[in-house]
């Protein structure tokens, strides 16, 4: 029996691109390096701040102002992640109906933890807790998706098992992430990943809508 569904955050519950592609271009600017243009920004995401900007400034990693890039870029999305930020159409309306039957939601994401429950306490906070959410958070040995550490983490705040958890995702990222913790997913399409490019990366079970995922399987309420 279904009990829980966890969402990755960006491009699935909230619709974050535009304020990480000002404070990307914002970065990049400020270090006198060229900008980059929104649609190169959303193939960059899903895999963190340091593979953003790793993607985003020329030569990546070997570029010698890495480091203040990644640390610049944090600073900026720390001061502008809630300016355009919203959450998708239908979303509000899912989780509430999630809530009312029942089912725990949680949120396992690879943007930093602070950002991630703020996020949360602000959009949310009527019913994810605040120990369901969780962001990037290696520096406490939890490593970032695909890893399942964080979905594991989440799972056992949430009381839950394997079998009766759902995970739901935007990305490839997340697709293999669900496989990694051993859990059906649920790929969305109104995210920054395309159907086909979903499809090319394995993802089996596919919605537009997100009313569609109460009529998946046993979610149908």
């Amino acid at each position: 029996m279904l009990k829980a569904v966890i969402f990755d955050l960006d491009g699935t519950l909230l619709d974050t691109l535009d304020d990480l592609v000002d404070s990307c271009n914002k970065t990049l600017t400020e270090l006198n390096m060229p900008q980059r243009s929104k649609q190169e920004i959303q193939g960059f995401v899903g895999n963190g701040l340091g593979v953003l900007m790793e993607l985003a400034i020329p030569n990546g990693k070997e570029n010698p102002f890495y480091k203040e890039a990644l640390s610049l870029m944090r600073k900026n999305y720390a001061e502008n992640s809630n300016n355009k930020t919203k959450p998708y159409s239908g979303i509000m309306n899912l989780l509430q109906k999630l809530n009312q039957n029942g089912i725990k939601t949680g949120i396992v994401s690879n943007k930093p933890d602070a950002q991630v429950k703020e996020l949360t306490a602000l959009y949310f906070n009527n019913f994810i807790e605040q120990n369901a959410a969780t962001g990037e958070n290696e520096a406490c040995g939890i490593k970032r998706k695909p890893a399942p550490d964080s979905v594991f983490k989440v799972m056992e705040n949430l009381g839950t098992t394997k079998e009766e958890t759902v995970y739901v995702g935007d990305s490839e990222v997340d697709i293999e992430t669900a496989k990694n913790a051993g859990l059906k997913c649920i790929s969305v399409c109104w995210g920054f990943k395309t159907e086909a490019f979903l499809k090319g990366n394995g993802a089996s079970v596919l919605v537009h809508t997100p009313e569609e995922i109460l009529k998946i399987n046993n979610l149908a309420l």
